[in-house]
Formats: structure tokens, C-alpha cells, sequence
């Protein structure tokens, strides 16, 4: 019984890295596309958002069965529940990503008429957390959760710097406020893919810890 439960944890866990490997894929993407003014890349980011979508109910069914077929003890209980919660964050990255292609399309029609240096930062920064976050998961790496969760600063800090720039232009600059607004709108995306990543990695350290 328990080597089918050990064989249902690993199945588990192959599909967690698929998921994170996707999200991963769809948020460099989008910032890909995004600084490039790429529209078909992020039509493609947007239409593929479905798949993260399917492989998040795949990972909950698994869990669900590990649930109610076995009777996991607690370490097998704080994995189980630190998927469910991480995929939920995952997903919600996925949607992200979809957010940020949406906002490329829609801005696609003019240049940037405004710097994006720091966005720039911002993205990469971020970029920096999930990767982190991911590979924390994969290695069951606690101390490198806790530097994505210290991270999380820098990049509160450059969206408050990007904000303040962004609500200037709207004030100042009739002919360049509607791309400030949409530019606004993607670092807060940004923003938020800091935050899940800060999620993903407290629940490594969650599901690391093997007191009884």
C-alpha cells in the first residue's frame, strides 16, 4: 500500500515541475513579447493559458486521490496540502502572464513613447523570484525559499518607483497617459507574480519541514 502511495507522490511531484516549468515559460514569454511589441508571441501566451489551466486540475485530482485513497501521516499531509496551495499560485501566474500578452496586444499599435528602463528591472527581478521559487521546489531547498521571500523587497521597491513615474505622466502628459495607464497595469501584474512567487516559496518551506 505505501509503495503505491510513494508512486502516487512522485507522479505528484512530476507534474508540480511540468507546472512550474510552464508558468516559467509563460511569464518569460510575455515579458519577451511585451518589450518587444511581439504581438504573435503573445497571442500565443494568451492561447496557451488553457494548458496551465488543465495541468493545475490534474495536480488537484492527484492530490484529492492521495487524499481520500491513503492514509497519509503528516509529512505526507503538509506535501499534499503545500501542492494544492502552490498550484493555485501557479495557476494565478499563468493568468498573469495571459494578463501582461493582453496588455502587449492592446498597446501594439504605437512605439513606447515612454522609458521602461525600470519595468525592465522590475521584470527581470521577478523573472529572478520564480525561477528561484521553482528551483527551491525541486531541490526541497529551504534556504533558497528564503532569499525568493527577501527578494519579494527589491521588487516592491521598483514597482513603487515605476508607480510614482507612471502616475506623474498620467497627471502631465494628456498625449501619453492611456500608455502609462496600460503600462502601470503590467507592473502590478508584475507585481503580483512577485507576490505568488513569495507564496509558492513559504509553502516549500512548509512542506521541507519534517517535524512530527
Amino acid at each position: 500500500m505505501r509503495v503505491k502511495f510513494d508512486e502516487q507522490l512522485r507522479t505528484l511531484n512530476d507534474e508540480m515541475i511540468i507546472m512550474s516549468t510552464m508558468i516559467e515559460k509563460a511569464i518569460q514569454g510575455a515579458i519577451d513579447a511585451l518589450f518587444n511589441q511581439n504581438v504573435e508571441k503573445a497571442e500565443q501566451i494568451i492561447g496557451e493559458d488553457e494548458m496551465v489551466d488543465r495541468e493545475q486540475k490534474k495536480i488537484e485530482n492527484i492530490c484529492f486521490q492521495l487524499l481520500i485513497q491513503q492514509q497519509p501521516v503528516a509529512k505526507d499531509l503538509r506535501t499534499i496540502t503545500a501542492a494544492m496551495k502552490m498550484v493555485t499560485d501557479m495557476e494565478r501566474i499563468g493568468d498573469h502572464a495571459a494578463d501582461i500578452s493582453e496588455l502587449t496586444v492592446l498597446m501594439s499599435g504605437n512605439p513606447y513613447i515612454l522609458k521602461v528602463d525600470n519595468i525592465k528591472k522590475m521584470a527581470a527581478e521577478t523573472m529572478t523570484m520564480l525561477i528561484s521559487a521553482v528551483e527551491a521546489f525541486v531541490e526541497q531547498d529551504m534556504e533558497k525559499a528564503r532569499e525568493v521571500i527577501a527578494h519579494d523587497d527589491i521588487v516592491d521597491d521598483l514597482f513603487v518607483k515605476v508607480k510614482a513615474e507612471l502616475i506623474e505622466v498620467m497627471q502631465n502628459n494628456t498625449n501619453r497617459e492611456e500608455q502609462a495607464a496600460d503600462l502601470l497595469m503590467v507592473s502590478k501584474y508584475l507585481e503580483r507574480v512577485g507576490d505568488h512567487a513569495t507564496n509558492i516559496a513559504e509553502w516549500v518551506i512548509f512542506s521541507c519541514y519534517r517535524g512530527e
